[in-house]
C-alpha cells in the first residue's frame, strides 16, 4: 500500500500495559514492513479522538491503531469528526491488543501483531456500517458517538464499569465473566421501552440489551450471531426476564452461538433504534462506559474503510 502519510495511535495501557512493554518490538516490525509513520502516544482517556482528528487534518491517510476496541473506538470517532469528503479518504489499520478486542471475531483481523501488520501492508480494503449513538453523560448532558462493535445497556454497562475499575491482568475471560458475575447479584432487571424505525415498540424486563454491529461483546460473548457489519441493519439482542437459576444454566449459551435458543431472548433489526426508562441503566460502548440512558442509535452503513485479510 502506497500512502502519502502513515499515522500509529497507540494506548500502551490496552492490555493492562502489555501494549506499551510491546511497543519497541510492533514499532520495528511496522517500520520494516510499512515504512516511516508518524506516532502519537496516548495517556489518557479521550487521546486517541483528538490525535486521530489531528493526524487527519494533517493528511494521513492511513491511520493504524494499537490497542483494544476502546482505543480503536477512540480512532474512529476521531476520524468521523471530519466531513464526509474528507474522511472518505482515510483507510483504518487495527493491531489488537487489548483486553477483550472482540471486533477481530467478527471481522477477519489477526490477533497476532506481525500477521495484523503483514495485512495492513497488503492493502485488503472493506467499507463497513458503523453505529450512531445519542446519550446522557454522566453529569447529564446529551452526547454523541460512533460505535464499530456493539452499543448494550444495562448489566452490560455495569459490567463494563467494573472491568475498566479493575485490574485485567488475568485475561478477557476471567476479567469480563467475573464482573458479570458480581453485577449479576448486585444489579437488578431493569424496564426499558424500545422502538424500532419508528413501528415496533414494546417495554421489555431486561438484564441487558445489545444494539449490534459486531457479533461479540464481554470478552468473547457471542451476543448476536446473525449481525453484520455490512449490511446496514442493527441487531438488537433482547436479554429478558429470566430468573437467576436460568441465568446460569445459559451461560455457556452466550459463548456457544445459541443465545436465539435460550427461552426469554428475543431478536430484532432496524436502522433507527430508541430505548427509555425510568430507571438509571448505564451504557457500554465497545467496552467502555461513558454514560446512561435514555439513548437513541441510527445504523451509518457504509461510513468507515478498513484493512482486513
Amino acid at each position: 500500500m502506497t500512502l502519502s502519510k502513515i499515522a500509529f495511535i497507540v494506548n500502551p495501557h490496552a492490555g493492562n500495559g502489555s501494549t506499551g512493554s510491546k511497543w519497541s518490538y510492533i514499532e520495528a516490525v511496522a517500520r520494516d514492513r510499512l515504512g516511516y509513520f508518524e506516532t502519537y502516544m496516548t495517556q489518557k482517556p479521550g487521546d486517541a479522538v483528538m490525535f486521530a482528528k489531528d493526524a487527519v487534518a494533517k493528511d494521513a491517510g492511513l491511520l493504524v491503531c494499537v490497542g483494544g476496541d476502546g482505543t480503536l473506538n477512540e480512532v474512529i470517532n476521531g476520524i468521523m469528526m471530519h466531513e464526509e469528503s474528507i474522511r472518505s479518504t482515510v483507510t483504518l489499520g487495527f493491531v489488537p491488543n487489548g483486553t477483550g478486542c472482540d471486533f477481530v471475531r467478527t471481522l477477519p483481523i489477526p490477533q497476532n501483531i506481525e500477521h495484523a501488520i503483514d495485512a495492513i501492508a497488503s492493502g485488503i480494503v472493506h467499507t463497513i456500517d458503523l453505529g450512531r449513538l445519542s446519550f446522557h453523560d454522566h453529569r447529564g448532558h446529551e452526547c454523541g458517538r460512533y460505535f464499530h462493535n456493539i452499543t448494550s445497556f444495562g448489566l452490560g454497562g455495569d459490567v463494563a464499569q467494573r472491568v475498566n475499575r479493575t485490574t485485567k491482568a488475568f485475561g478477557p475471560f476471567i476479567s469480563f465473566m467475573w464482573a458479570t458475575l458480581i453485577s449479576i447479584f448486585l444489579y437488578g432487571k431493569k424496564q426499558i421501552r424500545i422502538r424500532i424505525d419508528n413501528g415496533f415498540e414494546q417495554e421489555f424486563t431486561v438484564w441487558n440489551v445489545a444494539v449490534a454491529n459486531g457479533r461479540y461483546h464481554g470478552g468473547g460473548m457471542w451476543v448476536a450471531p446473525d449481525a453484520s457489519v455490512y449490511d446496514g441493519l442493527l441487531n438488537v439482542t433482547v436479554i429478558g426476564d429470566l430468573t437467576l437459576p436460568e441465568v446460569f444454566l445459559n451461560l455457556p449459551n452466550l459463548y456457544n452461538g445459541r443465545i436465539y435458543d435460550i427461552d426469554k431472548v428475543v431478536t430484532l433489526t432496524g436502522k433507527k433504534i430508541e430505548a427509555v426508562s425510568d430507571q438509571p441503566a448505564l451504557l457500554d460502548v465497545d467496552g467502555e462506559q461513558p454514560g446512561m440512558m435514555p439513548i437513541v442509535i441510527h445504523v451509518v452503513p457504509g461510513a468507515l474503510k478498513i484493512i482486513t485479510t
